[in-house]
């Protein structure tokens, strides 16, 4: 087809429902990227009505019909329900589901909304949401089920009255690739393939979530085009933490003979802390005072150096040369552990050779360093120009996209340029011989600091695997969860994956743990060799001729067989996850909706969508009795950070899975042991930052708190997001959201925690009206969620407080109505 003449469907999204997300995606500018691609379309030759400028853009999507049709996003066009009936194929499935068409979502009663603006020959279009988010029957469903009319309808529409030449899909990520069918090697039963037909799908994806990109190509035929995360930066200090560090500095500067001067200075750093929730209110350190302050002077420095994303990316506009300065500086310290100076790098980002920019320096040049900075201009190179349009313009053109790695930029430089289609992995060498040894670390690290926080040696750990951390780290946490069995991969002669083999106790030298594994929908998708050999290990664990205090998977096997009956394979089961087709334990929806009572609801509906046992043989068998046995015996939950870009309060995954097994694990608990069970310790284990092995393990209620410390509290994150205006404000709902998520399924949030988001973002009426006129919806559900924590008992603000903040919600409700000072008549 002529350039002139091809129709384009760009393809955003709107999750979880509503007017303040409209344009969702993973670390992306939406409308900004979009603008830039809608430019550089023009410029190619198609023909597009181009808006005179961004917010035009923005607001001719997200304004134009929708107040009418009492809509998300422009009503674009209707179709009508006899129109819908007469020519959809799969009617009688989604009746099964649905009811009649039209049914209700999307609809006006006689007619499905098509949401979204068309732009000459190119439709921006919003896709529908799974259709179940705000229903609690359906998320209890174990299984996946047909998509909504609107959904169905949707992409009819595209492919045969739009008449679309191909589809761009924009930002991580839809729901298309995530329909009911096969897991691949799709048939004409199976969703996706119905849904998007012989239309050629092109995915703009970011570059470091190369699992659930496999999926898209797998199940939807998607072309992938890789996009940069944003820049990287450390998250420094602000306000009263600058303050706290001047007095610490000032305190080691002191002579041990100025006694006198030291105590005081104890005293007053002791109050800054305590003010700072760094520390609990308690008596004078007197003569702990030393030791107190060297730990309190670590907390600093971890807030401090903490590596925070910085922004959102914008497709068509390369890094800033100070960004890019960030940006290199941290994958200095991530890959190599090494700091060079500042003044360096900036010499290099601005085009001088690594010879010539360490005279900027102090240090004097040695081997080491030149090669770094030979290796970091390079990176430099390939960030300094944008890739992504080219990408976007030449895979339009059905032209071949060179593939290219995903991952984590300060890990894998070789994802540059992106703009090219992310690639898969060889799945017979995860886990790798390094993930093996590092496997092994991580899991003695996150034993001493359950037992150091006063714990006794654990016979039962929950650990959550997730396919994407486990592609980056070359099987990384599939390792841990082996080496806390006292097991390892075995290989064979062609270094292929064959299976799993048991350390001796004498190696082991410690019992072996039972390790109750739970599983992401993609971790299934992708990685079936790996669900065996955990589950092969389990089971040769459960068979071996060990004594029960030193093999704690053969104990609580044979328990459950003595009470229960059955055989050992069946009590061995270890490996837990979702039905085939279903991703997701919807706990996630649950809190986003506010549709649930309490605990035990989030505890029934993950256990209903999690209660399928893999076995040797790789199949799910649903075996509800015995993961609520095993989970009874929990110690602790434990899951691994998956990248700096992603922190557990960034995205709802996190607590849906990690803090969906643990709320599982109570109700197990008080089954068993009556209601006033204790919540098991959550740990997160934390290697964003390591170049040698090294890494952090830290309680769900120090990860919180340092990401509320280095995120949502510091201007530097939130100004960063608030530069990118309505998408902005929806990063800051996603974050208070996902942080009442935590309190829901684990009640480990600290109360100072909603008390300072309450007074940066709410009570302070500058910064509330800020957040107004850049988005109105998602503002308003900052309020709304404060107060639902309050309401929740997650913390108490006193009486002043709440009224206030009560206030708030009132005036920000108004908006959304129109109802302000200054509104047009």
């Amino acid at each position: 087809t002529e350039i002139a003449q091809r129709k384009v469907a760009v393809v955003i999204f709107n999750f979880p429902p509503n007017a303040g997300n409209i344009g969702s995606a993973a670390y992306l500018s939406v409308f900004e990227s979009l603008f830039h691609t809608l430019t550089a379309m023009k410029a190619q030759g198609y023909t597009v009505d181009l808006p005179d400028s961004i917010d035009t853009l923005r607001d001719s999507i997200l304004k134009g019909t929708a107040a009418e049709y009492g809509a998300d996003a422009n009503v674009h066009t209707l179709i009508t329900a006899d129109d819908h009936v007469k020519r959809e194929r799969w009617l009688k499935e989604i009746e099964a589901q649905w009811g009649p068409a039209p049914g209700k979502q999307l609809s006006n009663g006689s007619a499905i909304m098509v949401l979204g603006k068309q732009f000459g020959n190119v439709m921006i279009a919003v896709q529908p949401s799974f259709g179940y988010e705000g229903d609690p029957m359906r998320l209890l469903f174990e299984k996946g089920f047909a998509p909504t009319h609107a959904f169905s309808a949707f992409y009819r529409w595209l492919r045969e009255d739009f008449g679309a030449n191909a589809v761009l899909h924009f930002g991580t990520h839809g729901a298309l690739e995530f329909m009911p069918g096969k897991q691949s090697g799709m048939t004409a039963t199976c969703w996706p393939d119905r849904l998007i037909g012989d239309l050629p799908n092109l995915y703009l994806y970011a570059s470091n979530n190369p699992s659930e990109g496999t999926i898209a190509k797998r199940r939807a035929a998607a072309t992938l085009i890789s996009y940069l995360t944003p820049p990287v930066a450390q998250a420094g200090l602000y306000k009263g933490l600058v303050d706290l560090k001047d007095a610490l500095e000032r305190y080691r500067g002191l002579e041990p003979q100025a006694q006198a001067e030291r105590d005081e200075l104890s005293v007053m750093i002791q109050a800054q802390a305590t003010e700072l929730q760094l520390l609990e209110a308690g008596e004078a350190w007197g003569d702990a005072s030393e030791a107190r302050i060297a730990r309190l002077n670590e907390k600093v420095l971890e807030v401090e150096y903490t590596l925070i994303p910085y922004g959102l990316h914008i497709v068509g506009q390369a890094p800033s040369a100070a960004e890019r300065t960030d940006l290199l500086l941290s994958c200095a310290e991530a890959s190599h552990g090494a700091r060079p100076e500042r003044a360096v790098i900036e010499a290099l980002v601005a085009g001088r050779t690594p010879e010539e920019a360490m005279t900027a320096g102090t240090q004097a040049a040695d081997p080491q360093t030149l090669a770094l900075l030979t290796e970091l201009a390079a990176t430099d190179k390939l960030m300094a120009h944008d890739h992504e349009i080219d990408g976007i313009i030449h895979a339009l053109d059905g032209k071949f996209l060179r593939p290219a790695p995903g991952g984590d930029l300060l890990r894998t430089p070789a994802i540059l340029p992106t703009g090219r289609n992310l690639h898969g992995f060889d799945p017979f060498r995860i886990p790798s011989a390094y993930a093996v040894k590092d496997g092994a670390r991580q899991a003695t690290r996150l034993l001493d600091k359950h037992m150091a926080d006063g714990h006794g040696f654990p016979e039962t750990i929950a650990m959550v695997l997730w396919g994407t951390d486990n592609l980056k780290s070359e099987g990384g946490p599939i390792a841990q969860a082996l080496a806390l069995m006292g097991a390892k991969p075995r290989f064979d002669s062609y270094g292929r994956l064959a299976g799993a083999e048991l350390l001796t106790l004498a190696e082991l030298g410690r019992p072996r743990i039972d390790v109750i594994i739970t599983l992401s929908g993609i971790f299934r998708d992708l990685l079936p060799l790996q669900i065996k050999l955990l589950a092969e290990a389990a089971f040769m664990a459960a068979s071996a001729d060990e004594p029960a205090e030193h093999n704690f998977i053969r104990k609580h096997a044979l328990a459950y067989q003595a009470e229960h009956g059955g055989d050992l394979e069946t009590a061995s089961l270890r490996v837990f996850g979702n039905a085939e087709g279903a991703y997701g334990s919807n706990v996630n929806s649950l809190i986003d909706n506010s549709r649930w009572e309490d605990g035990d609801e989030l505890a029934e509906t993950y256990s209903r969508r999690k209660g399928f046992a893999y076995g040797r043989a790789g199949r799910p068998v649903q075996q509800a009795q015995l993961l609520q046995s095993v989970l009874a015996g929990v110690d602790l939950a434990y899951q691994n950070l998956d990248s700096v870009e992603l922190g557990v309060t960034t995205v709802d995954t996190y607590f849906d899975t990690l803090g969906g097994v643990s709320r599982a694990i109570k109700r197990a608990k008080s089954v068993e042991l009556g209601s006033d069970a204790a919540m098991a310790p959550v740990y997160i284990g934390d290697q964003t930052r390591d170049s040698d092995g090294g890494g952090t393990v830290r309680t769900l209620t120090e990860q919180v708190a340092l990401e509320t410390r280095t995120r949502m509290l510091n201007p530097k994150w939130y100004e960063g997001m608030l530069k990118h205006g309505y998408e902005g404000v929806r990063q800051i709902e996603v974050h208070v959201t996902n942080t009442m998520g935590w309190s829901a399924t684990t009640g480990q949030v600290q109360p100072w925690v909603y008390e300072q988001l309450s007074e940066t973002f709410m009570l302070d009426p500058a910064m509330r009206e800020r957040l107004a006129t850049l988005n109105p919806t998602a503002s308003a559900r900052v309020a709304s969620r404060l107060l639902e924590a309050c309401e929740r008992k997650f913390w108490k603000p006193d009486a002043k407080v709440l009224e206030a903040l009560r206030r708030a919600g009132e005036e920000l409700e108004d908006r959304l109505e129109g109802i302000y000072e200054g509104a047009p008549a």
